[in-house]
């Protein structure tokens, strides 16, 4: 007779004996079971691997349990917990109880008492997933992250190819996180356990690409010492990601366009080529259409490369987005940096909502990462680029002649710094007489 799949349960304390001690027991009742002696280490198992129930003690060095119960609240909120802690008290209490645990073992406890806590938490877990419940716009989708219609929309198509594979076409500007949709692609369907294989194309050179990508036999050039399979080969059964699709050269070009239309890869110097069962998923933001032109992209590997396009704007067009991005990138260098959690202030985020972020999510990740290492646990203006603290935002009014919008943007850049004609003409890229002759004019 096959047994049941039990739960995953995730152990976490500071003191190792009692970690094996539970691990002991859970495991003699055929759970599966994870152990992290830190909140920074349980927070990496959380988000790479799904959990049942999580089992904490509350006093550990740097990071508090119950902080660890907080963030788990906020952004597992089904997760059931349990408190095991032997240093009781009704501050804690009240936490772990606002934060929906559901039962608070105080040390030492019977193996009984810890059964009979794990079987009312499993209940209340089975309970959550039961009811009716509606999925939260705000879950991530793989590592996407957004509420905005245009991340929406990329969802809906991922949701249709996902299980099947058809070549896909993802473009947008550099830093959008067309990696992140391949990914998503891969890991959300049903081919998410065979191999995916990231290629930046740009990253490597001309030269060594089309070898690097298809493979080589022993004395196909110099330095070929030996066969040799490529990414492709690699990629065998799965999805391989092209990125930077347009720096492929005509040689890798054609190879490529024979793996679309034969399903077949020819190593570099080999006479036979071999059948190969792989997903494509080609990115650029570079203008393939233009290069069509110039004659430097072929018009039908292209064609071949676009059976589904997935369009991910830029960042300026889904601001709604960047609290959620905001908060991702907090929690992960807070981790990293501080082993803490670290909060921004709302005038804080009102700056990074009021950028255009041409860098788009790379810049935001890059400014988030220098402002948590520059923070004490809270990120406040002071934190943040001098470039993005004289953002002015303007009504839309298509009626209003230029010289006026310029000199409404003069004004409000000189109120913002307090009149310091120096620093608006730093600002606004120009001298402080341009500025004189301008307010006069």
């Amino acid at each position: 007779m096959m047994q049941l799949q039990k739960e995953n349960i995730l152990i976490v304390d500071d003191d190792i004996n009692i970690l094996e001690l539970l691990q002991r027991h859970l495991q003699s009742w055929n759970y599966h079971t994870y152990k992290a002696v830190s909140v920074k280490e349980a927070v990496q198992i959380l988000r790479d691997t799904k959990i049942d129930l999580l089992i904490t003690d509350l006093k550990m060095p740097e990071v508090d349990g119950s902080e660890l119960i907080k963030f788990v609240s906020e952004h597992y909120p089904k997760l059931p917990k349990l408190v095991v802690t032997g240093y009781p008290s009704v501050q804690d209490s009240l936490v772990a109880i606002k934060s929906g645990v559901v039962d608070y073992l105080t040390k030492p406890f019977t193996k009984n008492e810890l059964k009979t806590a794990i079987d009312a938490s499993i209940v209340s877990s089975e309970k959550l997933r039961s009811d009716v419940i509606p999925v939260s716009e705000e879950k991530p989708y793989g590592d996407i992250i957004g509420v905005s219609d245009k991340i929406k929309k990329v969802i809906q198509i991922i949701e249709r190819v996902k299980d099947n594979k058809a070549t896909i076409f993802v473009k947008g500007e550099s830093g959008t996180g067309k990696e992140l949709v391949a990914r998503a692609i891969h890991y959300q369907g049903k081919f998410s356990r065979a191999p995916f294989i990231a290629v930046n194309c740009g990253g490597i050179p001309e030269n060594l690409l089309e070898s690097e990508l298809f493979g080589y036999t022993k004395g196909a050039f110099t330095g070929a010492e030996k066969d040799r399979d490529g990414f492709f080969q690699a990629a065998n059964g799965g999805t391989i990601f092209l990125d930077e699709i347009g720096n492929a050269s005509k040689a890798v070009q054609s190879r490529l366009l024979r793996v679309l239309q034969e399903k077949e890869v020819l190593k570099v110097g080999a006479q036979k080529a071999t059948k190969i069962d792989v997903r494509i998923i080609a990115a650029t933001n570079s203008d393939l259409l233009e290069m069509i032109k110039k004659q430097t992209f072929r018009e039908d590997l292209f064609y071949r490369l676009t059976v589904v396009e997935v369009e991910v704007a830029p960042l300026r067009e889904r601001k709604e987005d960047i609290p959620l991005l905001v908060d991702k990138f907090l929690f992960k260098y807070g981790i990293e940096y501080k082993d803490r959690f670290v909060k921004m202030t709302p005038e804080a985020l009102n700056i990074l909502k009021r950028y255009n972020w041409p860098g788009n999510i790379r810049e935001l990740e890059n400014v988030i990462q220098r402002a948590v290492i520059m923070c004490d646990g809270i990120v406040t203006l002071e934190h943040l680029p001098e470039s993005l603290k004289h953002i002015i935002d303007f009504p839309q009014d298509e009626l209003v002649p230029l010289k006026v919008m310029e000199m409404r943007y003069i004004k409000k850049v000189l109120n913002a710094t307090n009149n310091n004609k120096t620093k608006a003409a730093e600002i606004l890229g120009i001298d402080r007489k341009t500025i004189r002759l301008k307010l006069e004019g």
